[in-house]
């Protein structure tokens, strides 16, 4: 009997593991839409998908889109404001538990609206806050991190390939380089062209992917012939440099709105802060017609891996679906299209398109739905109702 007990309680623990979730509408990532789809979570796992109805509904999202957790390939979930509600630069009297609850903060609020992984370039703070949630210890989007990116211009190849293999034995995912100065600065090259080469070059040579700041078209162009994997911004970049990256398969990674926008509404909390300006305001507010041009220029050009990522900074978290609503309505963007840069092909650009980014047998079950049609109103994606990230679920109706 107590042998029975036994494979009985185990056998009710395996079941309990099985949780079918049935769509209403469901996209899965890659462009593909069906209606009145079922799928079946064994443990953190999709183990099917498919149109039969189950004798089971754990969730019933009939009223409602599913798709695949989103994901935010540049977010600074680190960056916050502090007790005084200034932005915290460091020299604020904020200690590190103050840094440490801030960010866990920004974590849950980006997880509970509907985005499951980002990339954050970068802070040192970003790794035990990473490991924190991997570990269910917090609640929170999984992390990729750059740890300290790359900044000074005064750097020797060789120094940077050193830098460079240390933030790989120090944890990093990826290497975040900058490759340009601010916007706020007028975005002028500051990596030379031999610079970029070594740090492109050495992370590529020890199986690290680059992210590279860069606005203006020169930096851009020095970046994709280097062979870096991604360029992020590119406020300024031309449709020579867009063919460029097209032709090479650099990611691109443009910013609609949202983060300009952020500091605008925020700016009595920025300004007086570093380059946070009077003039500095006044570039990034001249940028904004700029920025959607460029979306618009990238989302025409032919085979451009054109990816997504908002630039989250203090203010912005839990907001990031407003730069897809950017993209679409400002930019031009087919809503399919913005869909999947923020889902399959951002999951592909992080060498994780096996795993998280599309609902298909197999991969993460990381799943949201959304209040309408994301196809027909971009702005559902906003309307987040419910959250599963590796099985678990975190918000639901």
């Amino acid at each position: 009997m107590r042998n029975l007990a036994f494979v009985l309680l185990f056998a009710t623990s395996i079941e309990a593991q099985t949780v079918t979730i049935r769509a209403g509408r469901l996209l899965d990532g890659r462009g593909g839409s069906t209606s009145n789809s079922t799928i079946t979570v064994v443990g953190g796992t999709i183990s099917a998908v498919g149109g039969r109805k189950s004798p089971g509904v754990t969730y019933d999202l009939t009223r409602y889109t599913v798709l695949p957790g989103l994901i935010d390939g540049h977010d600074h979930v680190g960056w916050y404001f502090n007790k005084k509600d200034r932005f915290h630069s460091g020299q604020d009297g904020e200690t590190v538990i103050d840094e440490s609850l801030a960010a866990a903060g920004n974590a849950q609020t980006t997880l509970l609206a509907g985005w499951t992984t980002i990339a954050s370039p970068g802070a040192n703070a970003d790794a035990p806050l990473r490991d924190a949630i991997a570990r269910g210890v917090i609640p929170g989007p999984r992390i990729l991190t750059s740890l300290q990116p790359l900044t000074s211009d005064r750097l020797t190849p060789d120094s940077i390939r050193a830098i460079i293999r240390r933030r790989k034995t120090e944890g990093a995912d990826f290497i975040k380089i900058f490759a340009s100065a601010s916007i706020r600065d007028g975005g002028k090259q500051t990596w030379s062209d031999e610079q970029l080469a070594a740090g492109c070059g050495e992370a590529k040579a020890i199986g690290l992917r680059t992210m590279v700041h860069a606005h203006s078209a020169e930096a851009a162009k020095a970046a994709t012939l280097a062979g870096c994997t991604q360029i992020e911004h590119g406020v300024f970049v031309t449709q020579e440099v867009l063919d460029l990256m097209a032709a090479r398969g650099t990611y691109f990674d443009p910013q609609c709105g949202l983060v300009f926008h952020n500091y605008l509404d925020n700016r009595e909390k920025y300004d007086g802060i570093g380059n946070y300006n009077e003039a500095g305001f006044a570039s990034m507010e001249k940028a904004l017609p700029t920025a959607a041009n460029v979306i618009r220029l990238a989302s025409r050009t032919p085979n451009l891996k054109v990816v997504f990522g908002t630039d989250a900074v203090a203010g912005a978290h839990g907001r990031n679906a407003e730069e897809l609503t950017c993209r679409v309505k400002e930019g031009g963007q087919s809503p399919m299209a913005a869909i999947i840069s923020a889902t399959s092909l951002n999951a592909e650009s992080m060498g994780l398109g096996a795993e998280i980014g599309s609902i298909a047998a197999g991969f993460q079950a990381d799943i949201i739905a959304v209040d309408g049609d994301p196809t027909k109103d971009i702005t559902a994606l906003g309307r987040v109702v419910f959250v599963m990230k590796g099985g678990k679920v975190y918000k639901h109706p």
